[in-house]
């Protein structure tokens, strides 16, 4: 009896670190997954406008509507153009700290 406990203590001494770093793995690759689509998103909406989208946004910072169907699979967030001049960007800020990291790129309209 004191043999199998001693089995089963080792054994759970040896699971418990695994099974926190595949929580924490598991938690990084949703990360990198949503940051993934984010800029994917960012980047197609952007050619959008430096194609010529870009002449119709107002001058200043606004919230942007994107039509990508992947933004479902994305934190809570929001999409920001800002336009001064010919330059144009387009970021993406998620709602909370923890939840991904902002996305940004910016270009000169043609």
């Amino acid at each position: 009896m004191v043999e199998a406990m001693v089995a089963i203590a080792i054994l759970a001494i040896a699971i418990i670190p695994i099974s926190f770093s595949y929580l924490s793995d598991a938690k990084l690759a949703r990360v990198y997954y949503q940051r993934a689509v984010a800029m994917e998103i960012v980047d197609g909406e952007l050619e959008t406008l430096v194609a010529g989208g870009w002449r119709q946004l107002p001058e200043g910072t606004h919230p942007y509507t994107v039509r990508g169907e992947a933004a479902t699979n994305l934190p809570p967030g929001r999409f920001i153009a800002t336009r001064t001049d010919e330059r144009v960007r387009l970021e993406w800020l998620p709602n909370a700290k923890n939840q991904g990291a902002a996305v940004m790129r910016e270009a000169k309209g043609r």
